[in-house]
């Protein structure tokens, strides 16, 4: 099995920064992509940051300037860190990995961390 787990979320005032982190772990053979989406409540959960493992990135407009997405290939991780942040940008914070098992190289699977909860409020 995979599994993804997301940390750092939190309550912070506008202005502030917060730094999510993503681990995958697991029978893992190799990670081609990961990234960050985000749902507010009544909204639909929404692209917020992607990362290749060769490093290529992509933003949502919303995001940009503001955030910015890593990775640590060694340890399996993807950091999210947010500056600059709005109450627009509260909601449930996702990982997501495109994954390749180790029981089956040849194909990428997708993956979900259980999400975690930024809010941005004074």
């Amino acid at each position: 099995q995979v599994q993804l787990v997301e940390s750092g979320g939190g309550l912070v005032q506008p202005g502030g920064s917060l730094n999510l982190s993503c681990v995958a772990s697991g029978s893992i053979f190799r990670i081609n992509a990961m990234g960050w989406y985000r749902q507010a409540p009544g909204k639909e959960r929404e692209l917020v940051a992607t990362i290749t493992f060769g490093s290529s990135t992509n933003y949502a407009d919303s995001v940009k300037g503001r955030f910015t997405i890593s990775t640590d290939s060694a340890k399996n991780t993807a950091y999210l860190q947010m500056n600059s942040l709005k109450p627009e940008d509260t909601a449930a914070y996702y990982c997501n990995g495109r994954i390749r098992p180790a029981w089956d190289v040849y194909s990428t699977y997708q993956y979900w961390g259980q999400g975690t909860q930024v809010t941005v409020s004074s």
